[in-house]
């Protein structure tokens, strides 16, 4: 369980170690800043094996212990390299974050899978909270691209969703 940067020239670098069961990544539009989320929920999916080695339906053999239920920010040195800044936002005892990403302006969106609030948080890169979207519990979003860079799409349950936004989604340079 780690984060791992594909460069240009195709070779693979495992860069965070730390960040317990990293679920979702994201880069800041002025790229010094690289954001994990992690839900470590305590499955593998390991546990699930029985002693033939298929996998059993919904039965869980092993109780599932959390762990990390982050958010956190790493400085993003010019090289790739990440080193931990600091956890922006807890959620634990309740599920954690699932899928995030920026706005143009740096702000997060997260989907977060907490039981007694499941959606999308909206903060600031220090991890203020400026909105909140009730959805079912989501698993990711995005932004739109084009004409649609405003529009934030929201998966959540069996269901995908999209709401209008004032602000627009950040998208990585090309190469």
């Amino acid at each position: 369980m780690a984060v791992y940067r594909i460069d240009l020239d195709e070779s693979i670098h495992r860069i965070i170690t730390d960040a317990g069961k990293p679920n979702g990544v994201c880069v800041s539009p002025d790229q010094k800043t690289l954001y994990v989320v992690s839900n470590d929920n305590g499955a593998t999916g390991f546990e699930r094996l029985n002693k033939g080695g298929a996998a059993q339906a919904d039965k869980v053999s092993t109780p599932l212990r959390k762990g990390h239920m982050t958010l956190m920010a790493y400085d993003l040195a010019p090289d790739g390299s990440a080193k931990f800044r600091r956890v922006l936002v807890h959620y634990a005892p309740y599920d954690g974050p699932d899928g995030l990403l920026c706005d143009k302006e740096g702000n997060l969106y997260v989907a977060v899978r907490a039981e007694n609030r499941p959606g999308i948080c909206v903060y600031s890169p220090e991890g203020k909270e400026l909105a909140y979207i009730k959805t079912e519990v989501p698993t990711n979003v995005g932004f739109g691209r084009g004409a649609e860079i405003k529009t934030l799409y929201i998966t959540a349950g069996k269901s995908l969703y999209r709401i209008r936004l004032n602000k627009e989604g950040y998208h990585l340079p090309n190469k």
